[in-house]
């Protein structure tokens, strides 16, 4: 299972500069809205030198990163839940991912006209949000009228029913379901529902060719630093076609690193490490709190069926040993079973 984030805004706001930058795919951008109709799809590597000091000691033949992927996504348009626009293309689309990266325009450009006609973060914002919680308005609706039908008697559907009324009373408040404060047990409940306001967020405020500490200043007190990122979008677009050694020569830094591992953290993954005899060393993604046999079952699913016992140890510490051989000297290596939680960091061999 890979995790995918949905690059979603208004028209013109820079989503397919976004979605150029990070894949290295090219694909049409124009200054007319509605550029982008069926959705693009491009896989990502998360950056992460922690594999690279692994395998700076393992020396395998090949190494290979986890990855997220992002999809760029129609632009919305006010009364997109009416079907407005691309409307329910968009957010069709936006229920597939598992997170959303909302980029807002912050720059201003003669050539590229703004589809409300001015420039205006917060009520670009809010427009995006009234679209999210009125289509989840009304499926929740058409859900609860559905449940009501079902057997009354039964405990879980009169308990899944309140759950539901309680989240239709806060969607009218103009709450996000991401706001409410959910049980682990609630949030899976809803989960097969996909709804659009439950999906973790990110702000990507575009600064495209702008001077805007002032400004930048109030959209930080507006939205937390963990969940607002600030990108010239068109310069990390001309940074992307440039190679990896003109980089280097140019000590160029990337801001979308800072993207991609946002997204990791906000949809809650960890990384763990393998090591195949020296021929392989990876990163695999894994939702935090998750089992050893889960972490096996990505790997290989005959990994899982035939699941005896692995073998784990924290990055830093195999490292730290020069080689898996010594560190087992050392006794750094431990041996774990099928109720062990996977952690962060964690370099795994598994016996079958």
């Amino acid at each position: 299972m890979s995790f995918s984030v949905g690059i979603v805004g208004l028209p013109n706001v820079g989503k397919s500069t976004l979605f150029k930058a990070l894949t290295k795919k090219g694909i049409d951008i124009a200054s007319y809205p509605f550029t982008t109709i069926a959705p693009n799809v491009g896989v990502v590597s998360v950056p992460d030198e922690r594999l690279k000091k692994i395998a700076s000691i393992v020396r395998p033949q090949k190494t290979t990163e986890t990855s997220i992927e992002f999809v760029d996504i129609a632009g919305l348009v006010k009364n997109a839940h009416k079907g407005e626009g691309l409307g329910n293309q968009f957010l069709s689309h936006i229920r597939n991912c598992d997170a959303i990266v909302e980029v807002v325009r912050v720059f201003k450009s003669p050539d590229i006209k703004h589809i409300g006609g001015e420039i205006n973060p917060k009520t670009d914002i809010e427009t995006v949000k009234t679209e999210l919680l009125l289509k989840d308005f009304e499926m929740i609706e058409k859900i609860i009228e559905k449940t009501e039908k079902e057997e009354k008697k039964e405990k879980e559907v009169a308990k899944k029913l309140k759950l539901l009324k309680k989240i239709k009373d806060a969607l009218s408040e103009n709450k996000l379901i991401s706001e409410l404060n959910l049980t682990d047990e609630e949030k899976s409940k809803i989960r097969e529902y996909q709804f659009l306001t439950a999906k973790p967020k990110i702000y990507l405020f575009n600064i495209t060719g702008q001077k805007t500490e002032n400004s930048e200043q109030k959209l930080k007190e507006m939205f937390p630093p963990r969940y607002s990122l600030f990108i010239d979008l068109k310069n990390q677009e001309e940074i992307s076609e440039l190679s990896d050694s003109e980089i280097k020569e140019l000590e160029i830094e990337s801001r979308l690193d800072q993207l991609i591992i946002a997204c990791y953290n906000i949809l809650d993954l960890i990384t763990f490490f393998t090591v195949t005899g020296g021929k392989e060393a990876r990163a695999w993604t894994i939702k935090r709190d998750s089992s050893i046999l889960r972490a096996a079952g990505k790997v290989h699913t005959d990994f899982q069926k035939k699941f005896i016992r692995a073998e784990a140890i924290p990055w830093q510490k195999l490292v730290e040993a020069t080689s898996w051989t010594k560190a087992k000297e050392l006794g750094l290596v431990k041996t774990v079973g099928k109720e062990y939680l996977v952690q962060d960091g964690d370099v795994i061999e598994f016996k079958i």
